[in-house]
Parts: C-alpha cells; structure tokens; sequence
C-alpha cells in the first residue's frame, strides 16, 4: 500500500523537490501538495495541489480527511535570516503549525509526521568542529530557538503519545532548480547563479566562514529515506545530525573558477556573518548512518560540477 502524502509548504526550497521525487516514487495522484499561496510553478500544476494556511488547525485537518492522508510533511518554515526580521510571526509559523500536525498524529488521524530541523539549533557555545548529536544547544536566532523546541516537542508526543514523527537537522541546502529562501547559507546558491550570469559576486559572509552544507539530492534523499525506514531503526526522535561537506565560501569560489575562469569573488559581511559564527563549522551525523543507513553521494567537487550544468 502506497501512503496517502500531504506536503505542507510544498512551494519553498525543499518541498519543490521533494514534492516531484514523491510523486516518481508513489503516484502523483497519492501526494497532495499544498501552500498558502496557489503560484503558476510545476509543483502546482503537477498533480493535486490545496491552497492550506499552515497555522490554521481546520483546514490541514480537513484535507486530511478528505484525502484520506496518511504521512504528513510539513515543511512551512520562516527560514534564519528572514525570521530575525519578523521574530514574533516567525515563532508562530514555525511552532505552531507543527503542534496542528503532532495534535492530528496523537488523535491518530495520521500515521507518520516528518517535521525539518536544522543546524541552526545549535548556538555560540556548541563545539564548532563535528558537532556530535548529543551536545550543548543554546541557539541565538528566533529560528533556531523555535527548531530546538520543536525537536523537543516531537520527542515528547512520541514518548508521551506514541507519535511517530521522524526528523533531520539539515545542513545549508544547495540547489539549482529553486532560488534562494532566505537562509544564512543561501550564499552557496546564490553564488552559482551570479557566477554564471555576471561572472563576479559579493559574498555576505567572510571568506574564512566554514559551514556545513548538502547538495539537495541528497537531502531529498535523506527526507524520503528517514521516513521509509522501519519505525524500530529511527531511534531518535527529536532530530538527526546529518552531514555531507562543509567549506568556506573561498573554497567554493576556487571551486567555480575551474569552471569559469573569469570568476571573482568579493567579501562585504552583513547581519548574517553573527548568525553564520553561531552555527557548526562540520557535523557528525554517526547516528544517522548507523541508525537508517544515511550516505551521501556529492561533496564540493561533484556539486559543483552538477550545479553549473544545470544552471547554464
């Protein structure tokens, strides 16, 4: 039996993708995408698609029960750099929308919830290099603190509930078939597209600022595959380490130029350098390998490669 799929936020950087490879992997007709928005892009005009406000309780839970769904995604988020402007909103998208879908798992009205986390819940006193799974978490961003106490959440209504929600801390996302959503990582996007088109860009970030990143197949890889998992190997439920590379945005750059030759870079930080010298420089994600079998299949080299192909 194929799961009845709803994606909550299927429009943003990730549930573009993930919606598309969901639908390849289990039908069109069993993933309903949804978004508070109804815009003319491929997600839309796809499959079945649901105008939904991920902060109203009665509207997921209706189409829910009018599509019969049993794994919810909920990937509506107001992302780091974007949630410092409009803090109160974003504690209310990011934590509310996921007690509506936790409270529809504990009333069994769905199976599974997969909810996103991120590196972001880890703050200044967290140790930089291989941050383990298990370590001190004292986010300084809106969007961090509301991640942490989601990852809280999600293991309280498994362990009070039986909820079975499952959940990644991603690493900044790289990809080319979505623009930028207003990540601190966004830089490694963003560079690509301004390599190409204008063979230079300035890089809101220092050139030295190592963070951990992850080419978009791979997390879409690593979404569907937590969630295909039996429920006995997802042994956290609070939220998975997961990792692929980390670099430096003169590494990226050196990177780029084996490519276009004429490329140059330009540094001019911004209120988002405070945010990026908060997170990780590289994460170890043992748990995630040895629990559901996650491997990543880019690092800088491929990425790179695969990235200025498609853009260009």
């Amino acid at each position: 039996m194929n799961p009845k799929i709803l994606i909550i936020g299927a429009c943003g950087q990730i549930g573009t993708e993930l919606t598309q490879k969901l639908r390849k992997l289990y039908g069109t007709e069993n993933v309903i995408a949804s978004d508070i928005r109804k815009l003319n892009t491929d997600v839309v005009n796809s499959g079945p698609f649901e105008v939904v406000n991920a902060l109203d309780f009665n509207q997921i839970e209706h189409l829910v029960e009018v599509h019969q769904i049993t794994d919810v995604y909920l990937m509506a988020a107001l992302l780091s750099a974007t949630a410092e402007k409009n803090p109160a909103f974003a504690w209310d998208l990011n934590m509310n929308s996921l007690f509506h879908v936790l409270n529809l798992a504990k009333a069994k009205k769905i199976q599974k919830v997969f909810w996103p986390s991120s590196i972001a819940v880890f703050g200044p006193t967290t140790p930089k290099e291989n941050t383990p799974q298990y370590t001190v978490m004292e986010p300084s961003t809106v969007y961090g603190i509301s991640k942490q106490a989601g990852e809280r959440w999600c293991e309280y209504y498994h362990n009070i509930y039986g909820v079975d929600v499952r959940s990644i801390r991603y690493p900044g996302l790289i990809s080319w078939s979505t623009p930028p959503g207003g990540g601190t990582t966004d830089y490694a996007v963003d560079i690509f597209y301004k390599a190409i088109a204008d063979k230079k860009y300035e890089c809101f970030l220092s050139s030295e600022t190592k963070m951990p990143m992850m080419y978009m197949d791979d997390a879409i890889d690593a979404t569907i595959n937590i969630m295909k998992a039996p429920a006995e190997e997802i042994k956290i439920h609070s939220s998975y380490n997961l990792a692929a590379m980390s670099f430096t945005p003169t590494e990226i750059a050196a990177e780029i130029k084996k490519h276009i030759p004429e490329f140059e870079i330009t540094y001019n930080p911004d209120f988002r350098q405070k945010i990026a010298d908060s997170w990780p420089a590289s994460i170890d994600d043992a748990e995630a390998r040895e629990d559901w079998g996650w491997n990543h299949k880019f690092d800088l080299e491929s990425m790179t490669k695969d990235m200025i192909e498609h853009l260009s």
